[in-house]
């Protein structure tokens, strides 16, 4: 199957008034992401995604020209089903040929970034592709799935101390969820308020909802630990990104000191980084983004270094529809796999995107049959909010 054309087109969906929130981004009015159309002689049609900003913050002109202009001029004739291949030869660059020879990667200087999130999206493309020409869903590509319905946490709480708990709770009652997510971090000031808003949010739900923070890397190492003192009586299920993933000696000198589980990677691509968080002792549960961490084949060897030391992959997919699809295969099929983000705050981009609906339903979102990805994409949403 030779890939005949490579389509990028950065999609801004604008986010209702009532529906915005302020976190440590500021307000967010829209949900961006650059996505990828690939298809091949044959005519089968692959969807994919690349993320360069976490969440649905940032801009995506320089990642859709790379796509339109670099990388994807690069992949027109080749076979599609090479896929690993083509994500080696994209990584190492020039020096591919010697790095498949050699049997050791020989990437090239810019390999993070903005390369990695475009080698995600057409990865994620490149598996589409191979499922629908198969007809067989990615997870079945990817050795089965352990569940054919996966446990969500319900990902969202900016609400203040005062209204937290009604917050969290409506989202319980929307979709049954029996584990919530609140944002913690710079966004409160002091560690003082976001321990304030911990406290009212554990009161109010009760012992028996998992309840998870997310302070966006945005504590210092000091400001983490006197947060992680101050709800020590809370049961936190996980505390995410503490601090900043450029601080991997802040980290394993955090999660020594403490028995919150860490969670951390949305942040981080590649086996590679994930290795050394892993061995610097930094990390408990694993969360990287298909769209940026090098889509489903290098999500799959960070799966694999997770199971071989007995951590927990739970990806990050606050993300349009084929980033979140690719996370479910990738959750179905790995054994360290256990849990999926459903973002509740407003997220146009998985909902605008797929033509059949997303749900949740009693805690649990299905893993999809259909041939690939599972996704049907809603092309006239794409036309309506491509930026020219």
């Amino acid at each position: 199957m030779r890939i005949k054309s490579v389509q990028a087109w950065w999609v801004q969906i604008p986010i209702e008034e009532q529906r915005q929130h302020v976190s440590d981004f500021g307000r967010l009015r829209t949900f961006d992401a650059a996505i990828l159309r690939i298809e091949t002689e044959e005519g089968i049609v692959g969807w994919g995604e690349g993320k360069n900003a976490a969440g649905s913050a940032g801009a995506y002109g320089a990642l859709v020209h790379l796509l339109n202009h670099e990388v994807g001029p690069k992949l027109i004739g080749r076979d599609a089903t090479q896929i690993t291949q083509i994500w080696e030869d994209t990584y190492n660059g020039s020096r591919a040929v010697a790095a498949a020879t050699r049997g050791h990667p020989m990437p090239e200087l810019s390999r993070r970034g903005l390369t990695l999130a475009a080698i995600s999206a057409v990865d994620i493309a490149l598996w589409d592709i191979r499922g629908k020409a198969l007809n067989l869903p990615v997870w079945a590509l990817l050795g089965g799935r352990k569940a054919d319905r996966l446990p969500a946490y319900a990902s969202g709480g900016w609400a203040d101390a005062a209204g937290i708990g009604q917050q969290l709770q409506g989202y319980i009652d929307q979709g049954g969820f029996r584990a919530v997510k609140m944002r913690v971090g710079s966004m409160d000031g002091r560690p003082q308020a976001s321990a304030e808003r911990v406290k009212a949010a554990r009161k109010a739900l009760g012992p028996e909802v998992e309840l998870m923070v997310d302070a966006h890397g945005t504590y210092t190492v000091a400001e983490a630990k006197r947060f992680a003192q101050l709800v020590a009586d809370c049961d936190l299920a996980w505390f995410e990104e503490p601090i900043s993933g450029d601080d991997r000696a802040g980290l394993a000198e955090f999660r020594a000191g403490t028995s919150i589980p860490v969670a951390l990677g949305e942040s981080e691509c590649t086996r590679f980084d994930f290795a050394a968080l892993i061995a610097g002792r930094a990390v408990d549960i694993v969360q990287p983004d298909p769209a940026f961490c090098g889509g489903i084949t290098e999500m799959m060897r960070i799966a694999a270094l997770a199971s071989a030391f007995n951590l927990r992959l739970a990806p990050h997919l606050w993300a349009g529809a084929p980033c979140f699809f690719a996370g479910l295969h990738v959750i179905a099929a790995s054994p360290a796999g256990f849990i999926v983000e459903y973002s509740l705050g407003s997220n146009p981009m998985i909902h605008d995107l797929s033509l059949a609906p997303v749900r949740v339903t009693d805690g649990m979102i299905a893993v999809p049959d259909g041939p690939g990805l599972g996704l049907e994409m809603n092309t006239e949403t794409i036309a309506r909010y491509a930026k020219v």
